[in-house]
């Protein structure tokens, strides 16, 4: 969701110079070349790597897993899971968001993007979100068929390579860069499978506070859980939320609470102003 780097502008026309005179290159209208990162592993090499490895957590904050930054600002993120139910867009809560200037991150899963290629372009295009990774099918990031919420994880390790991969470049096309943030399909991750996520150069994010549940709390109860971000105690906090069930309570409840924050001194930042890979 960041502006594209300014093309450079081609060199300007000048005199001829004496041929005693040499032509020195104005090195400040050369292409930036961006800085290279080490190659990702293939599935085959990452099955090679951790096939053997035993799982020894599971839930929403596991090792390797990041939930809370060291950052001074907040950091408000909305998913968007897709699939039958979960592939519409809450545009009362990115009208609001943009009202009040206040950046977020937007994890996009491969379904959703699927049902909204326009939007998906729209918000990739906006400097006030940063778009993150959510998964192929929405499933939660297991080596061994672990399940949370009723939905089955990836089973192995090729699988979880899948669920990051399988919408990985369909993001980097998206957004015109690859993207620096995951978070598994109901924010569940064994230790094994974070490990692989951070091998493939992703970041795997959880949360601190739950700001909708799921996109099911009423909009007072959202409204009281984003509220308790506070200045001191909530800096650095991650809250979760979801943009994709506009009959939700989630869009009137930050309606009602981020302006309180805001008057209280909360600052709010996108993932990628805080954190690095």
């Amino acid at each position: 969701g960041e502006p594209q780097a300014a093309r450079a502008r081609p060199a300007q026309a000048s005199t001829p110079a004496q041929a005693s005179t040499p032509v020195l290159e104005d090195v400040s209208q050369r292409p930036v070349v961006p800085e290279t990162r080490p190659a990702v592993p293939s599935k085959a090499q990452l099955v090679t790597e951790f096939s053997g490895r035993k799982p020894v957590e599971w839930g929403l904050d596991v090792t390797g897993v990041v939930s809370k930054t060291a950052s001074t600002h907040a950091v408000l993120t909305f998913d968007a899971c897709g699939g039958p139910h979960g592939s519409d867009c809450d545009q009362r809560l990115l009208q609001t968001l943009r009202k009040l200037n206040v950046p977020a991150t937007l994890f996009l899963n491969g379904r959703w993007i699927k049902a909204n290629p326009g939007l998906a372009a729209d918000l990739a295009a906006d400097p006030l979100f940063e778009l993150g990774n959510h998964g192929f099918q929405h499933r939660p990031l297991s080596v061994s068929g672990r399940s949370a919420y009723g939905i089955a994880g990836t089973s192995t390790v090729g699988e979880v390579y899948d669920e990051i991969m399988g919408n990985q470049e369909v993001m980097e096309q998206l957004c015109g860069k690859v993207p620096r943030f995951f978070r598994a399909g109901t924010a569940y991750y064994d230790d094994v499978a974070a490990a692989i996520t951070r091998a493939l150069q992703l970041v795997p994010v959880s949360f601190t506070v739950n700001g909708d549940g799921g996109a099911t709390f009423p909009a007072p109860t959202v409204a009281a859980e984003v509220g308790k971000i506070g200045v001191g105690q909530g800096a650095g906090q991650i809250v979760i939320s979801h943009f994709n069930q506009p009959a939700g309570g989630t869009a009137e409840g930050y309606a009602r609470a981020l302006p309180g924050l805001l008057d209280r001194g909360v600052t709010f930042a996108r993932l990628g102003d805080t954190l690095t890979l």
